[in-house]
């Protein structure tokens, strides 16, 4: 019998866009169960709570499973992203390029993450050529400041983030 294909996608989802959708969706096409890792970071000055974040996640890739027949899990995590991947049981950690920039962190990682652990294959997806250029960084921002964010992330997250960003601080 085949071993099962497993991938870990890795990320704060903060919120979550149409170009973490659009990598998952290609990624959930690879692989028999893709476990998409939450991560806990409080340093970045999270818009959304970890657990918002998991909620809106799994409520936006429900519908990727239920298209590719992959399983898709979400999960938090914090600690070390090596360890996490032998904690889910993935073969295969999943990253996303956007554009050249972004690939020379990659790079270090990749070789870092190697060195930990040479079981872990890491696998570059690109962005389609509409979503190159979308940061959770940026979305919040824009949101922030009053901008349209509708093509940037789906209906649900649109509405949570214009509502989070709304609410007058206090």
């Amino acid at each position: 019998m085949p071993r099962e294909r497993v991938g870990l996608y890795p990320g704060t989802f903060d919120p979550v866009t149409n170009g973490h959708l659009d990598v998952i969706s290609r990624a959930a096409r690879l692989m028999d169960r893709l476990v998409v890792g939450v991560a806990i970071n409080n340093a970045k000055g999270p818009l959304f709570s970890l657990e918002e974040r998991c909620e809106l996640v799994k409520a936006e890739t429900d519908v990727i499973a239920a298209k590719t027949g992959c399983v898709i899990e979400v999960r938090p995590f914090k600690g070390l992203l090596i360890h996490f991947c032998a904690e889910v049981g993935a073969q295969m950690l999943v990253r996303g390029l956007r554009a050249v920039s972004d690939f020379d962190y990659e790079f270090q990682m990749t070789g870092m993450n190697r060195r930990l652990n040479d079981e872990i294959e890491t696998v570059f997806l690109m962005a389609s050529e509409t979503n190159q250029f979308i940061a959770s960084r940026l979305v919040k921002e824009i949101a922030m400041l009053g901008g349209d964010i509708r093509s940037f992330v789906p209906k649900l997250t649109f509405d949570r983030t214009m509502a989070r960003v709304s609410k007058p601080a206090g």
